[in-house]
């Protein structure tokens, strides 16, 4: 289950250490450009991650994912967090946690996407990899083929930065900048994320999520500044296999509610929404080149989303701030823990104003392996 992502990724152990180590890395290039402006060809290696485990005694497990985004650009501790296993259906887990809210943010590996680019509404909206100081509680209850899992934590939360930001709209991903998330809540009342999620071994999976909290400092030193300005998120998540024809269905969506002052103008989305559809063909599965049970796919991504759902008070027309995007590709998989693809990137960009879109075209190609 996505419950499980976290530590269902390879390790290497180091004899009889109880620490075990693996990572994963990714590089790209793009050749792109915009209603026919050629942006050229770049490349990029935007992260190399590390894993650390260790089960310190029986029951006890640690595990820190350290990832360096942009050639090193940022560093960035995304999860670090000790599990006491009491039962599996009751376990506490506390550290830095990666919020479960849709099901990208916990399973956001590289080598386990067909596609280079993340998914919009998984970066954009929820602003993956999300993650947060805190505590909370886990565990799943499996019956035959059925299993049925739950995550309840409370951590530090958003702030001011999702409306205060140089996007100059609300844009979710701004609080990522503030590292003092890590050391102090902005405002003293957690963030709560809840999700649960149902699984049948033959078929797939499918879970609901919700997350939220206040997210501006509204009381200095006991006196009151501004109204407790609340952030909701409810994420939708369901991936399957179809039987005979191994295709694999991949999706998300999500919508955040945002209680953005009335003195900010339109252009600061009160309401966000969007979502992806990824579709994962295997079209040849044998050896090739001499790599033994190898996987050839075409792939298929169909995502939206929309920084601004609403109409304009003045004359009642949509709102625009919206992107749509389509990304074919082609993906080789040597071994499961490795991809190498090639997609070909196209979006739709509406401005605020709903003028006739941009027309944003790339084709991409990279690989991501565990290592």
């Amino acid at each position: 289950m996505n419950l499980d992502a976290v530590y269902n990724r390879p390790f290497l152990n180091l004899g009889k250490l109880p620490v075990a180590i693996g990572g994963y890395v990714e590089a790209n290039s793009n050749y792109s450009g915009t209603d026919g402006v050629n942006e050229g060809l770049s490349f990029q290696i935007p992260r190399l991650t590390l894993f650390i485990s260790s089960t310190i005694k029986k029951r006890l497990k640690f595990l820190s994912e350290i990832e360096f985004e942009e050639g090193g650009k940022e560093i960035a501790i995304e999860f670090a967090s000790m599990d006491i296993e009491f039962d599996p259906l009751f376990n506490l887990r506390g550290g830095i946690i990666m919020n479960p809210i849709g099901a990208f943010n916990q399973n956001h590996d590289g080598p386990k996407w067909e596609f280079i680019n993340r998914p919009l509404s998984a970066t954009t909206i929820i602003p993956s990899t999300w993650s947060n100081v805190g505590f909370g509680v886990f565990g799943k209850y499996a019956m035959k083929n059925i299993v049925w899992a739950y995550e309840m934590y409370a951590t530090n939360g958003f702030d001011q930065n999702i409306i205060d930001n140089p996007e100059g709209r609300t844009w979710l991903p701004a609080t990522k900048s503030n590292a003092e998330r890590f050391t102090e809540s902005g405002n003293g009342v957690p963030l709560f994320t809840l999700k649960t999620a149902i699984k049948h071994r033959k078929i797939g999976e499918l879970g609901i999520s919700w997350m939220g909290g206040v997210y501006n400092k509204f009381e200095i030193d006991g006196l009151k500044i501004d109204s407790q300005r609340r952030i909701d998120l409810i994420a939708l998540d369901m991936n399957c296999t179809i039987p005979y024809l191994k295709t694999n269905i991949t999706a998300e969506c999500v919508r955040a509610i945002v209680d953005v002052p009335d003195t900010y103008s339109q252009q600061f989305g009160n309401i966000l929404q969007g979502g992806f559809v990824d579709v994962v063909q295997p079209i040849i599965k044998q050896s090739i080149l001499g790599w033994k049970k190898s996987t050839i796919n075409v792939v298929l991504r169909a995502e939206y989303v929309d920084y601004n759902k609403g109409t304009f008070k003045e004359t009642n027309g949509n709102i625009g701030d919206h992107v749509y995007a389509l990304v074919p590709g082609v993906s080789f998989r040597p071994s499961n823990l490795t991809v190498i693809r090639f997609n070909y990137r196209r979006e739709w960009r509406t401005d605020l104003l709903g003028n006739p879109p941009s027309n944003f075209a790339a084709f991409q190609f990279g690989f991501s392996t565990y290592f």
